[in-house]
Order: C-alpha cells, then structure tokens, then sequence
C-alpha cells in the first residue's frame, strides 16, 4: 500500500475550465429547455403563463417562473392571451428549428442514449438502480424526460423494471458481454493493454499550469498510476476499502461517469446520490481533490462542478455526445437574449431622456414667446 489517501492538496483556480460555457450555462438552461418542452408538447404550441407559474420548483426555475421566462426573448415570445388579457408564451422561430431538430437527435440517436443508459446501471453494484436516481441524472445522460415512460421505444430486451427495497421501484440491466470503459478502449488503441485481468493502465493527466505537488505526493502518483486497473464494469467486493488498487476503482468509476455526461461534467454534490448504487466510498467527493491533474473542481454558479479535463484536452478520447450540438445552440440563443434586453434597456433610456429633453425645450420655447 501507499496510501496518502487522506492528503491535503491545494486547490488551484485555472480560467480555462471556468470560462467553458457549455458547462456553466448548464444549470439555467434546464429549466430553459424544461419550460420549452411545456410549451412544445402542447397541441396548441402555445401556453398561458398559468400553466407553469406554480411549477417553479418542480421544473428548477431560480426565481418566478414569469420573470424567468421574459429574461430570454430569443427564446419565448410573449403576447396577449385569448381571454382575461393574460400573458402566453410561444417558442420564437430559432427555438422552435432547434426543438425540431433535437427530436431529430432523439430519433436518430436513441440506441446511442439506450447504450449510455446501459453503462450506468452496468456501473452499479446489483447493475439495478432506482427509477428516482436514474430520473435524477437524465440531464447529464442526456435523455429526454419522458425516456423512461416509453420503455417499448426507448429500452431493448436487456433492460427490466424490478421492485427495490423500501419498496422503490428500479431499472435492472442483463448483460453477459463485457463492456469496456473509455480507459480500456483508449489503452488498446495505444497497445499499452491487451484486455487481461488486472492490467495496469496509466490515467491520461492534464496537470494546470502552475500546479506543483509536493515530492512525497509526486511518488505516490507515479506508483498510484502502476496499480492494477479495475474497470468500474467488473466485480470490486474482494478489493481492501482502504488500498491504493480500491481508490484507483473510484477514481476509474469517476473518470467514465463523466466520459458519459454531455457536458462531461456534473455538479459535484448530484454525484453523492450514487455513493450507496457504486460501492463509493464515504468521502468519495476527495478523488476529485486528490487528483487535479484528472478532474478540475470549478467553484461558479456558486456550486462545485467537477470537470474531467481529457475531454477538452483530448478531443479525440472521448466520444463527443449527440446532443451537445443542440444545447450550444440553445446557449447561444440564450446570449441572443441578453443583447435584446441590454438594447431593450438602452433604447428605453434614450426614449425617457428624449422625452425629458422635448418638455424642456417646449417649456423654454413658451418662455420666450411670452
């Protein structure tokens, strides 16, 4: 054993991973894309504010649904309701080409999606989860939110719903092929691993500038990164809770959650609801502290977002996912909004200054004549 498991390593700020938009804008547009989903599934292709204004919570909205909702003009285009003069909401033309095309994407990716899915049950303990974990990171996996509700459309044969202790009703998955993570599949391509069991494969690293680590933790990392790899798809219950081989696990089950996620990130504290599911251990939250040159811990939005550096160090490692096409698209509607609003703003107070300057210029005119 070498274990510095309970090591203290500094935090180190880096702009690159704080400045990457898809991942910070994530945690307002879901309620974008949830409130435009209302508005799409509706017959009509229009809805009355009262629809949703009580749905706040429910549907993640920060603040009164209505306010929300005028703050992205790009997206939602309001008008006067049929009755009562109540205010509706529709989605712009924009909004509505890319609603389009992400249910083209849907279509055209669905054993994509069911595949991902696959993997994270696979990555569980029983290979069963709850219907309430799985719900609980459909964002992340990408899959729509009524994935889980056409099991006949969206699941295959290796998929079954099974009743769960504390009378929790779950998604099983049957599978005797093995399943290779991100790590394994990238090793063979460099013919560093041949598919044996207990190989050791080597994490890529992507250290910060300016990162140094102490000599002692140095060492550790180079004999950390010898260990034997065990996949996060493979049998772990005869690994010691307490070695280096059980914390390389962890790190490994870590690393090919977020391969998986859209944005290959996720706030760190939706993650500790997986703890029980994966065999994590307590104080699963310090992988990602005790290796910075795997993950970045991004502290905006008031929130602790981890980010797995390969992915945006190494384009190439990672599959990129179907769906992140259309939420940069919905992301740059959103910065649309923004310049309609400030132009909005600026034409307003040019108008009261107008305004302001004609009283004063009529008042001086009547001055004089008198």
């Amino acid at each position: 054993k070498f274990n510095y498991v309970d090591v203290y390593m500094k935090w180190k700020k880096d702009s690159y991973y704080d400045s990457i938009e898809q991942i910070h804008k994530s945690i307002v547009l879901k309620p974008i894309i949830s409130l435009k989903n209302c508005i799409s599934q509706d017959p009509n292709g229009c809805i009355p504010i009262s629809d949703v204004s009580k749905r706040g919570i429910q549907l993640e909205v920060p603040m009164k649904v209505a306010r929300f909702v005028r703050l992205y003009p790009s997206i939602f285009e309001e008008f006067t309701g049929p009755q009562y003069n109540l205010p509706w909401f529709r989605l712009t033309p924009e909004a509505d080409e890319i609603d389009r095309e992400e249910k083209r994407v849907y279509e055209d990716c669905r054993e994509d999606l069911r595949d991902r899915l696959k993997k994270f049950i696979l990555m569980s303990k029983e290979k069963v989860l709850p219907l309430k974990i799985i719900q609980g990171m459909q964002w992340y996996l990408g899959l729509p939110d009524d994935f889980l509700q056409h099991p006949d459309k969206n699941l295959d044969e290796s998929f079954r719903f099974v009743e769960m202790e504390d009378g929790l009703k779950g998604l099983a998955v049957e599978s005797g092929e093995k399943v290779l993570s991100t790590v394994q599949r990238n090793a063979m391509k460099k013919g560093v691993y041949v598919g044996g069991p207990m190989e050791s494969i080597e994490f890529p690293l992507f250290p910060s500038k300016g990162l140094r680590l102490r000599r002692k933790i140095v060492d550790w990392l180079k004999e950390f990164q010898k260990l034997p790899y065990v996949s996060p798809y493979e049998e772990f219950s005869h690994l010691d809770p307490d070695s280096d081989i059980s914390e390389k696990r962890v790190v490994g089950l870590l690393h090919e959650l977020l391969s998986l996620f859209v944005e290959h990130s996720a706030e760190r504290k939706k993650l500790l609801c997986l703890k029980k599911h994966m065999g994590l251990p307590q104080k699963v939250h310090k992988a990602f502290e005790r290796h910075p040159s795997m993950f970045y811990l991004s502290l905006r939005n008031k929130t602790c977002t981890a980010i797995l550096k390969e992915a945006y160090c190494d384009e190439s490692a990672i599959e990129r996912h179907p769906l992140l096409r259309v939420r940069n698209k919905y992301i740059n509607l959103m910065r649309e909004s923004a310049t309609i609003l400030k132009t909005r703003r600026v034409n307003s107070r040019f108008a009261d200054r107008w305004d302001s300057g004609s009283e004063n210029e009529d008042g001086k005119e009547v001055a004089e004549c008198t």
